[in-house]
């Protein structure tokens, strides 16, 4: 009896094979599988996250002791921690100081469907084609989607421009696709619509990770030039639309190319790069019910950071400058400010890696007045009233104060009562809640911006 217990008890221990189990971020599921196996010494094992399109990614550790599994990838920084209960772990999945529940089980976990209604369904009325083209300056192949209104014409164009982070053509973000709808809504009124895969990205060739907002410029203009060679567009009728940051880049482009007929800015901002990082962190912080000490405490840190990137000589005395002012600043911080999981020097080190990024520094010194002082082309600027992340009353202002300061008459500045960044309709306007709304794009807002295109291109 006690030997076939014994064995009962071994079985009932092996733990090898696929575990699977799904994290809840903001409101989204992310699946995450583990794929475990036995070694002399041990287990060793490798994580997929199949909604990110990554498999194998190794594991640093895997250990199995008292029914207790512990799985830790340094270079991710994080680790899941759980305990076998009825054939299942029950644990948490750290990263980065942030902590999530999470099972693992054997049943594998289906994709999770997402109720979109915006997103348009096959087949289109209208014309719609894969491209490819070049940016000669960058010796780069860029990939997206060209929809005509019809096959055969002379349309108007517009070039959709993604905000910040890697995008896809769609702009894709917590389950919306909001380049996908707007492209939809602008080409069944009669607009050409080219959306692409930033570089690095999907299809798109080309480095992500190096590139700065001038860059990326760079791509928008390779895409107008595509758009000119092509005999269904009105070369004189080309128009950009960025979103976020890529309410940057427009204005960018604008500046300096005759070829830009129009540009439209979805929260696109007006004001310097620092200022917009502050405003996000206090007033998402606030929203969110972080302490008002640690808020403040993180506005004054990253005011005396974004200061020293403002007054620096060099990128590598910087590094110094900005380590040694961190990590005095966290020795003297009380720890229950401090974000939980990770000590002192990971702090400083992930901190550091986050603010001295090529695309960072130039974010955060970059200027938006500079270009939109010498647009000279039609403008519209629109925002929503509750956008966490630009502030929308103080950016617009700035917008139509630079524009008109270079002689530019032709402004329209909008604000949508009710409405976040991604110009979703909420209650308040924070990111975790993105993903939670159905809606993908405010009707209304889609309205006035088509309205204001076709009357620009009649």
């Amino acid at each position: 009896m006690v030997f076939v217990l014994s064995v009962l008890v071994l079985a009932a221990q092996d733990i090898t094979g696929q575990w699977n189990g799904a994290l809840k971020v903001q409101g989204t599921q992310l699946r995450i599988v583990f794929n475990i196996s036995k070694t002399v010494t041990g287990y060793s094992s490798t994580m997929d996250s199949p909604d990110q399109g990554a498999k194998g990614i190794p594991v640093t550790t895997t250990t199995f002791v008292d029914s207790k599994l512990k799985i830790e990838m340094v270079n991710l920084k994080a680790e899941f921690n759980g305990e076998l209960k009825e054939n299942k772990f029950e644990g948490t999945f750290k990263q980065n100081g942030m902590e999530f529940p999470m099972t693992l089980s054997k049943e594998k976990i289906e994709k999770q469907t997402v109720k979109r209604p915006q997103d348009p369904v096959k087949p289109y009325p209208y014309f719609s084609e894969e491209v490819t083209f070049q940016n000669a300056r960058a010796n780069i192949q860029l990939a997206g989607t060209l929809t005509l209104p019809k096959k055969e014409g002379r349309f108007p164009a517009v070039v959709l421009i993604t905000g910040s982070g890697p995008q896809n053509r769609d702009e894709e973000i917590m389950g919306h696709r909001p380049f996908l709808v707007i492209s939809d809504y602008l080409t069944r009124k009669g607009i050409a619509i080219l959306r692409f895969d930033d570089r690095g990205v999907a299809q798109s060739k080309g480095d992500f990770k190096t590139a700065t907002t001038p860059d990326f410029a760079t791509d928008a203009e390779s895409a107008v030039a595509y758009l000119k060679t092509r005999k269904e567009i009105n070369a004189e009728k080309i128009g950009l639309m960025g979103h976020s940051e890529g309410g940057i880049i427009a204005p960018m482009v604008a500046s300096h190319s005759k070829d830009v007929a129009f540009i439209v800015m979805l929260a696109g901002t007006g004001l310097r790069g620092d200022k917009i990082l502050l405003y996000q962190q206090e007033v998402i912080g606030r929203a969110s019910g972080s302490p008002e000490a640690a808020i403040q405490k993180n506005k004054e840190m990253n005011t005396k950071a974004f200061d020293m990137i403002m007054k620096a000589k060099s990128d590598e005395s910087l590094k110094a400058d900005l380590t040694k002012y961190l990590t005095e600043s966290l020795k003297n911080t009380p720890t229950d400010l401090k974000q939980q999981g990770l000590a002192d020097d990971e702090m400083v080190s992930l901190m550091l890696k986050q603010t001295t990024a090529p695309w960072m520094l130039y974010f955060i010194r970059y200027d938006p007045v500079v270009a939109l002082e010498k647009v000279k082309c039609p403008v519209l600027a629109v925002n929503g009233e509750k956008d966490l992340q630009v502030p929308a009353k103080e950016s617009l202002h700035a917008i139509e104060k630079a524009l008109k300061a270079g002689g530019n008459k032709k402004i329209t500045i909008k604000e949508f009562p009710g409405l976040n960044h991604l110009f979703q309709e909420c209650k308040t306007g924070l990111p975790a809640e993105y993903a939670q709304i159905e809606q993908t794009f405010s009707p209304v807002a889609l309205d006035e911006i088509s309205k204001w295109i076709l009357l620009e291109t009649k």
